[in-house]
């Protein structure tokens, strides 16, 4: 038997290329055991919240039940938005108006009669000292009275008054300068009823404190008070575009809503969106009129009740500082004098036409502002008293020029016939006017409050039913898809 030849090639070594269940290694290359590791690719990058939330929102987008949810959230948000906005500025409004009626009015009328009871003290005053020994128990009961009133309105002004603000600081200095005002007229008193003529002095030195630091700081604190008063009337009337506006914008949004709704569907109506139209529209044209008749009072107030007020008060502070320069210029008998243009002047009666310039020039404005009878009738009272006023205070005055002291002091504080009876029933007519003004005013802020009163709420509450209409009604369209 012939055997095949025997191979002189060696056998195959462990790992050798071409062994049996041995890969064969690429030229260069070292076994798979002995490489590094390739580098692994980095993990995706998460995305944020808000972009998954856009990636819903554009894939719900693609399909009409998914632009049916969007368009429904809209008109909800939209609809109570604009509740939410109606509700906040008619509220502040509202609040503003009833701080107009209840606050700030009574605090500036507070502080005119602050001024006004100073100054008529200080008539009072001086009228007393006039009297003599005998002292008038009228004129002294009157400036009691004056003191308390003016005592009892710097403690209302001082707990309204805000801390640290001007007016805090005014009623201090006022309840400081009050104590010692009257001191200063206990001692004019005592040495008058003594007949010494120093009382003489320390009446015009308490006149002096009363005119140039008292009544200044009185009449500092009643501007004060207007501006609050202003501010608020402010506050109150300005008109609400940011409401108005968000509702015409949720109407527009429920009319293309329906609109839209009757082009896929060829229905005419939509519940759900018409109880949303007409509870929007029901606040719209609440917030419109509402807050027109609430302006309109307002203004009709300001117009007719502050304008008239505040002259009123000009009006009879002026006469309360003309009697009381007519009565301390016979006190000081020529003691007191002024220079003006080179001309030397009784002071006192330099400052009583002064006065009375700005008496007669506020009651013309208070006759042209009276918009009724009640109104112009004291007015007009309080004009021909003032001119009767003048034409006596001149005869005193001539008198007094001449020489004739108690004729003049008859003509001024006499029991028939002097310029105190035409002081009086200027005082009366005006005081009058002011009682008749302080109604209007009420009157016609009180109407314009009161067109706010519930605004907000029902405001709200048809915001709510709108939103629940509007969601209703794009339910009902989806219901349809299932």
């Amino acid at each position: 038997m012939t055997h095949p030849p025997k191979s002189s090639a060696a056998p195959p070594q462990a790992g050798a290329a071409g062994a049996p269940g041995i890969p064969a290694q690429p030229h260069g290359r070292p076994p798979a055991a002995t490489r590094p590791a390739a580098a692994q690719p980095a993990p995706p990058a998460r995305r944020t919240a808000f972009a998954e939330g856009a990636e819903r929102l554009r894939a719900a987008a693609t399909t009409e039940p998914g632009r049916l949810r969007i368009i429904g959230a809209v008109l909800a948000l939209l609809v109570l938005g604009f509740g939410a906005v109606t509700a906040w500025q008619t509220s502040t409004r509202a609040a503003a108006a009833d701080d107009v009626l209840r606050r700030s009015q009574p605090l500036s009328s507070g502080a005119a009669g602050i001024y006004r009871s100073l100054a008529d003290a200080n008539t009072a005053a001086a009228g007393t000292f006039l009297a003599g020994g005998q002292e008038d128990a009228k004129s002294r009961d009157q400036y009691e009275k004056d003191i308390r009133e003016a005592a009892a309105g710097l403690v209302t002004a001082a707990a309204n008054a805000e801390p640290g603000s001007a007016a805090e600081a005014t009623v201090a200095r006022l309840n400081r300068l009050l104590p010692e005002y009257k001191g200063l007229i206990e001692r004019a008193r005592t040495y008058n009823r003594q007949g010494y003529p120093v009382g003489g002095a320390y009446l015009r030195y308490a006149d002096e404190k009363m005119q140039k630091h008292m009544l200044p700081a009185a009449q500092a604190l009643y501007t004060t008070e207007n501006r609050r008063l202003d501010a608020d009337y402010g506050d109150a009337t300005p008109y609400p575009w940011a409401a108005i506006g968000l509702g015409v914008l949720a109407l527009a949004a429920l009319g293309w809503a329906q609109h839209r709704v009757y082009r896929r569907t060829n229905r005419v109506l939509n519940r759900g969106l018409v109880a949303a139209t007409a509870a929007t529209t029901a606040a719209l044209l609440w917030l419109a009129v509402g807050h027109a008749v609430a302006r309109s009072g307002l203004d009709g107030s300001y117009e007719h009740g502050i304008r008239s007020l505040n002259v009123l008060h000009e009006a009879r502070i002026a006469a309360l500082k003309a009697r009381g320069n007519e009565n301390l210029s016979l006190v000081a008998r020529g003691a007191d004098t002024v220079t003006v243009a080179g001309q030397t002047y009784d002071a006192h009666y330099y400052d009583f036409d002064k006065d009375m310039a700005v008496l007669r020039e506020a009651l013309s404005e208070a006759a042209r502002l009276a918009d009724d009878d009640a109104g112009t009738a004291p007015v007009t009272a309080a004009q021909r008293d003032t001119a009767v006023w003048q034409r006596r205070h001149a005869a005193a005055r001539a008198e007094d020029e001449n020489g004739n002291y108690q004729q003049a002091l008859d003509k001024v504080i006499g029991a028939k016939g002097a310029t105190a009876e035409c002081f009086d029933g200027v005082d009366r007519g005006l005081e009058k006017a002011i009682g008749h003004e302080r109604a209007e005013f009420g009157r016609a802020a009180g109407d314009g409050r009161d067109a706010l009163a519930w605004l907000p709420q029902g405001a709200a509450a048809l915001a709510v039913l709108g939103a629940a209409g509007a969601v209703a009604g794009i339910g009902r369209r989806l219901s349809e898809y299932r």
